[in-house]
Protein backbone atom coordinates (compact mmCIF):
# COMPACT_ATOMS: atom_id res chain seq x y z
CA UNK A 1 0.00 0.00 0.00
CA UNK A 2 0.65 3.75 -0.72
CA UNK A 3 2.15 5.18 2.68
CA UNK A 4 4.12 2.46 4.28
CA UNK A 5 0.94 2.03 6.51
CA UNK A 6 0.22 -1.42 5.73
CA UNK A 7 1.34 -3.43 3.20
CA UNK A 8 0.81 -6.76 1.65
CA UNK A 9 3.85 -9.39 1.29
CA UNK A 10 1.62 -10.67 -2.23
CA UNK A 11 -0.58 -7.61 -3.83
CA UNK A 12 -3.86 -8.88 -3.67
CA UNK A 13 -3.11 -12.33 -1.49
CA UNK A 14 -5.55 -12.60 1.18
CA UNK A 15 -3.52 -16.04 2.38
CA UNK A 16 -0.17 -13.73 3.46
CA UNK A 17 0.06 -12.46 6.19
CA UNK A 18 0.32 -8.40 6.42
CA UNK A 19 3.59 -6.23 7.47
CA UNK A 20 2.55 -3.35 9.63
CA UNK A 21 5.24 -0.69 9.30
CA UNK A 22 4.86 2.65 11.15
CA UNK A 23 7.48 4.75 10.70
CA UNK A 24 9.13 2.44 8.11
CA UNK A 25 10.45 -0.42 10.73
CA UNK A 26 8.67 -4.04 9.57
CA UNK A 27 6.79 -5.41 12.62
CA UNK A 28 6.14 -9.41 12.70
CA UNK A 29 4.11 -10.77 10.22
CA UNK A 30 0.75 -11.62 11.17
CA UNK A 31 1.29 -15.47 11.39
CA UNK A 32 -2.72 -16.30 11.37
CA UNK A 33 -3.12 -14.78 8.05
CA UNK A 34 -6.55 -12.85 9.59
CA UNK A 35 -5.34 -9.30 8.98
CA UNK A 36 -6.36 -7.91 5.36
CA UNK A 37 -5.91 -4.91 3.26
CA UNK A 38 -8.19 -3.36 1.15
CA UNK A 39 -6.22 -1.65 -2.00
CA UNK A 40 -9.25 -1.08 -4.21
CA UNK A 41 -12.99 -0.95 -4.61
CA UNK A 42 -12.83 -4.49 -6.07
CA UNK A 43 -10.78 -5.99 -3.01
CA UNK A 44 -12.70 -4.44 -0.14
CA UNK A 45 -15.87 -5.82 -2.04
CA UNK A 46 -14.47 -9.32 -2.14
CA UNK A 47 -13.51 -9.49 1.41
CA UNK A 48 -17.08 -7.52 2.49
CA UNK A 49 -18.13 -10.92 0.94
CA UNK A 50 -16.12 -12.93 2.40
CA UNK A 51 -17.38 -11.81 5.94
CA UNK A 52 -21.11 -11.74 5.44
CA UNK A 53 -20.89 -15.33 3.66
CA UNK A 54 -18.17 -16.51 6.24
CA UNK A 55 -20.59 -14.90 9.33
CA UNK A 56 -16.62 -15.02 10.90
CA UNK A 57 -16.13 -11.99 13.48
CA UNK A 58 -14.42 -8.70 11.78
CA UNK A 59 -13.58 -5.57 12.25
CA UNK A 60 -12.74 -3.07 9.53
CA UNK A 61 -9.84 -0.57 10.53
CA UNK A 62 -10.94 2.83 7.66
CA UNK A 63 -8.19 5.13 7.75
CA UNK A 64 -5.87 7.07 5.21
CA UNK A 65 -1.83 7.21 5.07
CA UNK A 66 -2.22 11.07 5.73
CA UNK A 67 -4.16 10.73 9.07
CA UNK A 68 -1.61 10.93 12.04
CA UNK A 69 -4.44 9.60 14.64
CA UNK A 70 -4.74 6.35 11.65
CA UNK A 71 -0.41 6.27 11.38
CA UNK A 72 -0.40 5.69 15.14
CA UNK A 73 -3.03 3.00 15.42
CA UNK A 74 -1.72 0.85 12.79
CA UNK A 75 0.86 -0.77 14.57
CA UNK A 76 -1.93 -1.39 17.52
CA UNK A 77 -4.11 -2.99 14.95
CA UNK A 78 -1.55 -5.38 13.38
CA UNK A 79 -0.31 -6.26 17.14
CA UNK A 80 -4.25 -6.76 17.95
CA UNK A 81 -4.73 -9.05 15.22
CA UNK A 82 -2.31 -11.83 16.47
CA UNK A 83 -3.96 -11.69 20.40
CA UNK A 84 -7.29 -12.18 18.45
CA UNK A 85 -6.87 -14.83 15.95
CA UNK A 86 -10.74 -15.44 15.96
CA UNK A 87 -11.37 -12.39 14.26
CA UNK A 88 -10.98 -11.26 10.62
CA UNK A 89 -9.15 -7.99 10.75
CA UNK A 90 -9.10 -5.39 8.02
CA UNK A 91 -7.22 -2.18 6.85
CA UNK A 92 -9.17 -0.21 4.35
CA UNK A 93 -7.58 3.22 3.20
CA UNK A 94 -9.99 5.50 1.91
CA UNK A 95 -8.79 6.86 -0.64
CA UNK A 96 -7.49 3.51 -1.94
CA UNK A 97 -10.89 2.46 -1.96
CA UNK A 98 -12.91 5.86 -2.79
CA UNK A 99 -16.78 4.28 -3.77
CA UNK A 100 -16.69 1.74 -1.21
CA UNK A 101 -15.88 3.97 1.63
CA UNK A 102 -17.51 6.73 0.54
CA UNK A 103 -19.90 6.77 3.87
CA UNK A 104 -17.01 7.46 6.37
CA UNK A 105 -16.69 10.65 7.32
CA UNK A 106 -14.00 10.40 10.46
CA UNK A 107 -10.68 8.55 10.31
CA UNK A 108 -10.53 6.71 12.02
CA UNK A 109 -13.20 4.70 11.82
CA UNK A 110 -14.02 1.35 13.07
CA UNK A 111 -16.87 -1.45 12.47
CA UNK A 112 -17.33 -4.40 14.40
CA UNK A 113 -19.09 -7.39 12.36
CA UNK A 114 -21.12 -10.51 13.94
CA UNK A 115 -22.99 -12.95 12.04
CA UNK A 116 -22.26 -10.42 8.88
CA UNK A 117 -23.90 -7.98 10.03
CA UNK A 118 -22.87 -4.70 11.23
CA UNK A 119 -23.47 -4.53 15.14
CA UNK A 120 -20.52 -1.84 16.48
CA UNK A 121 -19.12 1.36 15.40
CA UNK A 122 -15.89 3.09 16.85
CA UNK A 123 -14.59 6.43 15.88
CA UNK A 124 -10.87 7.34 16.93
CA UNK A 125 -7.87 5.97 18.23
CA UNK A 126 -6.91 4.71 21.36
CA UNK A 127 -5.53 0.90 21.18
CA UNK A 128 -6.99 0.22 25.21
CA UNK A 129 -10.64 1.54 24.07
CA UNK A 130 -9.99 -1.12 20.69
CA UNK A 131 -8.81 -3.90 22.69
CA UNK A 132 -11.67 -3.64 25.06
CA UNK A 133 -14.24 -3.40 21.74
CA UNK A 134 -12.45 -6.91 20.17
CA UNK A 135 -12.64 -8.29 23.22
CA UNK A 136 -16.30 -7.59 23.26
CA UNK A 137 -16.88 -8.48 20.08
CA UNK A 138 -14.24 -12.13 19.94
CA UNK A 139 -16.62 -13.46 22.87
Amino acid sequence: MEGGVVSSESEGSSKKGLVCSDTGLNSAVNPHGNLKSASSDKIFNDLLFQIRSSKTPAVINYGASWCRMCSQIIPGFCQLSNEFPKLTFIYADIDECPETTQHIRYTPTFHFFRDGELVDEMFGGGEERLHDRLWLHSS
